[in-house]
């Protein structure tokens, strides 16, 4: 379950805070000052954080900016003032949210469970997007280990899934067939160099939309292979 630190100068309040987010199964660490909320947040592990704008020593829009530098955690800002100046300097200062005291403890749970949502699949797509190759009609997901043509999986060896990965990783460069063996198969030339070029047949069969004519698995005649990154035209 999610971490969650609240941060306010009015103890009574914090601790209702904590208690109801408890309840619903959060995590939940406590301050009362900016420069606390600061150094927890910089201590890292939580997924939110709650922070009163009006604080003793270091207020919220400062905390706020300090945290940004170093965390992009979702924070909501609580605060006794109601004024859209007030939500848009919060807004400038880094914050994702904003309630207004007094509040309905239903309402600031919902906020969390939204902005959690939304932070959870922001972070999936990161990780998403950061696993994928792509390549024209070719796809790659180094995560799991599938690949697509023309938005259709296509079933590839562990080896055909290295070798690809390998050149999508590196477009353009060229490598030599003795390269790609000691790369791709871990092991210095022992055998037949055939080996590479029947994987590399092979994924222009699964992979090109003319096989024969490839656009992106190219060969540089007397050298070896190489991923045209813009789909050269095709080989004679």
């Amino acid at each position: 379950m999610a971490k969650i630190l609240v941060v306010d100068d009015e103890q009574v309040l914090v601790k209702g805070i904590k208690f109801n987010l408890e309840h619903e199964g959060y995590q939940v660490e406590t301050g009362y000052d900016g420069e606390q909320a600061v150094e927890m947040a910089r201590e890292g592990g939580f997924d939110l954080i709650i922070l009163d704008l009006m604080m003793p020593k270091v207020d919220g829009l400062q905390a706020c900016m300090r945290i940004r530098e170093f965390s992009n955690v979702p924070v909501i800002m609580l605060t006794a003032k109601g004024e859209d100046s007030d939500k848009i300097m919060g807004f400038e200062c880094g914050a994702d949210d904003y309630i207004t005291k007094p509040f309905n403890i239903l309402e600031l749970k919902a906020r969390v469970r939204a902005l959690l949502r939304r932070a959870g699949a922001a972070e999936k797509e990161k990780k998403r997007s950061d696993s994928e190759l792509v390549l024209g009609h070719i796809r790659l997901d180094t995560g799991e280990r599938s690949a697509w043509k023309d938005g259709k999986i296509v079933e590839l060896t562990a080896k055909e899934f290295d070798l690809m990965e390998l050149l999508m990783r590196n477009p353009g460069r060229v490598y030599s067939r003795e390269n790609l063996l000691n790369v791709v198969w871990g092991y210095e030339y022992i055998g037949d160099y055939r080996t590479v070029d029947v994987h590399v047949r092979r994924l222009r069969e699964k992979l090109e939309l003319d096989p024969a004519n490839p656009e992106y698995i190219r060969t540089k005649w007397g050298v070896g292979y190489y991923l045209s990154s813009h789909g050269e035209e095709r080989e004679k």
